[in-house]
Order: structure tokens, then C-alpha cells, then sequence
């Protein structure tokens, strides 16, 4: 992919998409639906809510949308505070992105605490209907292009959850639904529900990543057999997976502020694997944060990575990782001897259920 100069960056300056935005980029299409979606594609979970510049947040998403991104993530509780992430997008959208909104997917969920009281959180008709109007309405948005089920809800019949997302797609305020974090067997009963109201879901958003590989032993498989897309987040597991960590927890990491991602969990068993997917990285003329994104999108079943960012440098930074996807058989046997269980994947509770 060659180097393009850099534009659209002066946030005072009305946008204008790039003309050659889908030459080089890859899309794939989700599961057995019309929808494609690009390999690599932004989630706005960390780093767009009120803590970072609007004007950052800006270049990111135009930078994106310029490299053929054309899918960008996010759910009612992203921020922070929660719901600070779907109004920021919701500003710089009706700003920039406006003419272009038949270009977009935009995606949102619902299963988290969201507000006090018995209907804030999990998987009710109550909580998801009324979470993607406020959605809605923080965004300006008419409609999401895919709503999700974000957790399992152990104590919602599971009818009535996929029930309240055919009613999103149904009522015109989403084209498609999804879920996420279900487990295996969850996926196919959630699967068997939708076909039954003549909605199907269309994808599946699952934690995944070298050092988080529990949809390996299953999930991957019931998706497949159900017709559903796969779209990973967390694939470079919370940044762990950059080479920011190669010699410990840096002050400004993600893992020193705490929150989701916990310093406990680098250890120097974690440190020394990483070193050793670095070389493999190095060895194909990768970063290691590109080696994992090329890495989880090996299987054509996955449809599409989510990727967060922090500057437009490390976007295009992951952004380049679409230079080489291809992955050798020595290579994958070389990754495997470090792509191992890390204890990271904290959403394990909602996919056991």
C-alpha cells in the first residue's frame, strides 16, 4: 500500500473524503449477508470520549474514513463518562461525515450499566429498546447500520432479548443485529431465535487476540455453521500487543492508568513472549501490533478487527498491517509457540453463561 500525503488534518477546515479511500483497502463480507465490511475496522471504546480533544478525535476518524475505514464501532456506555463517545461521534459526524453517511457503517450496543435503577443494564426489551433511542439521539442519527446485544443476560429469556433486536431491525432503527461476548452454544440458540422471526443475525463481536483465543474452541466454528460475520475487538489486547510493553509498563500506558487493563497481568512470562513475537515481526518487516492484526485476520471466518487509537499515528501504524496479511506456515508454527493464554479476556463471565 503506498505512503499517502497526509491531508484533511486541519480540523477547521471543511472535509473532503479522499477520492482513492477504496483502492487499496480490503473488505469482507459478514457471514452469509449482503454486508462487507472492511478488514480492519475503529472502535471508539477508548479514547473518544470527554478526556480526548475533540480536534484529535477528529483527525482520527477522518484519517480512517480516508484509508477506507469505513466501519466505526461503538455502544451506549463508551467514554468516558458513558455516552460521551457516541456524542462526540455524533458532533463530528454531523460536521464531516454527513454526506457520506450511505458510505458508513456505524454501530452501537446495549447490555452494560447505563443508568440507575432495575432497567439500566443487561439484555430487556425495556433496556434495549430504550438504549438505542438515547443512542440515537446522542448520535443524530435516523438509524445504526448494526445494533448489538452486548452481554448474555442470564436472567432475560433469551427470546426476549433477540425478540427486542428484531423490533430495532423491524422499526427501521437498525439494518442489521449482532451480538456479543455470547458463548458457543448461546451464539446457535440466539442464531436459531432470529431465523424463527425472519431477522438473522449478521454478526458476532467477540474478544480475540494472540494472548486471547477463546473463540478457537468453538465459537468460531458456530458462527460459520449459524452464517454469521466475526468482527474481533481488543486484537492487539489492549495495546499490550504494540511495542510499547517490550521492556515493562511504561507511566503513560494504558495499563499504568488501570481501569480494564491491569499491569498485574504483564508479567515477565508475558514480556519474554512478546519478545518473541516481536522478532517474528521484525522478520516480515512488521511492527508487532501489525503481526497481531494480520495474525487474527489469517481466517477468512473473521471478518473484520476492531482497532482503537490514540493519535492518527498509531492508526496508521495498524493501518499498514493490510501490507501483509499473508502468513506462512513456519510463521504461524513460530507464533504459536507464544500465542498463548494471557489471562486477558475480563468479558470471560458473559460468554461461560
Amino acid at each position: 500500500m503506498a505512503d499517502r500525503p497526509q491531508k484533511n488534518l486541519h480540523v477547521g477546515a471543511p472535509y473532503r473524503a479522499d477520492e482513492a479511500r477504496y483502492i487499496d483497502t480490503p473488505y469482507r463480507r459478514s457471514g452469509r449477508t449482503g454486508l462487507k465490511l472492511p478488514a480492519i475496522s475503529l472502535g471508539l471504546w477508548q479514547n473518544f470520549g470527554d478526556e480526548s480533544p475533540l480536534a484529535t478525535q477528529r483527525a482520527i476518524l477522518r484519517t480512517a474514513f480516508d484509508r477506507g475505514v469505513t466501519h466505526f464501532d461503538l455502544a451506549n456506555n463508551y467514554g468516558p463518562p458513558p455516552g460521551s463517545a457516541e456524542k462526540n461521534f455524533g458532533r463530528i459526524f454531523a460536521e464531516d461525515f454527513r454526506p457520506y453517511r450511505d458510505e458508513l457503517i456505524i454501530s452501537t450496543k446495549a447490555g452494560y450499566d447505563m443508568w440507575p435503577g432495575p432497567y439500566g443494564e443487561w439484555g430487556s426489551r425495556k433496556y434495549l429498546l430504550a438504549s438505542l433511542d438515547a443512542s440515537l439521539d446522542r448520535m443524530g442519527l435516523d438509524y445504526v447500520d448494526i445494533f448489538y446485544s452486548h452481554r448474555f443476560d442470564p436472567d432475560t429469556p433469551l427470546e426476549e432479548t433477540m425478540g427486542a433486536l428484531d423490533t430495532a431491525v423491524r422499526s427501521g432503527r437498525a439494518l442489521y443485529a449482532g451480538i456479543s461476548s455470547y458463548s458457543p452454544e448461546r451464539t446457535r440458540e440466539a442464531a436459531a431465535i432470529m431465523r424463527e422471526l425472519c431477522t438473522p443475525l449478521a454478526i458476532h463481536q467477540p474478544s480475540y487476540s494472540m494472548f486471547n483465543r477463546w473463540i478457537e474452541a468453538g465459537l468460531t466454528e458456530a458462527c460459520a455453521d449459524e452464517g454469521l460475520g466475526i468482527i474481533a475487538f481488543s486484537p492487539l489486547a489492549q495495546g499490550l500487543l504494540t511495542q510499547k510493553y517490550l521492556g515493562g509498563v511504561p507511566d503513560d500506558s494504558r495499563a499504568a492508568r488501570g481501569g480494564s487493563f491491569s499491569s498485574s497481568l504483564i508479567t515477565d512470562d508475558v514480556v519474554e513472549r512478546l519478545r518473541a513475537l516481536n522478532e517474528v515481526a521484525q522478520s516480515r518487516g512488521q511492527t508487532l501490533a501489525q503481526l497481531a492484526l494480520s495474525w487474527a485476520l489469517r481466517d477468512e471466518r473473521v471478518t473484520s478487527v476492531l482497532i482503537g487509537a490514540r493519535t492518527v499515528a498509531q492508526l496508521e501504524d495498524s493501518l499498514g498491517a493490510l501490507d501483509r496479511l499473508d502468513l506462512t506456515d513456519g510463521e504461524l508454527a513460530e507464533i504459536d509457540k507464544s500465542a498463548v493464554e494471557a489471562g486477558l479476556n475480563i468479558w470471560a463471565r458473559s460468554s461461560d453463561a
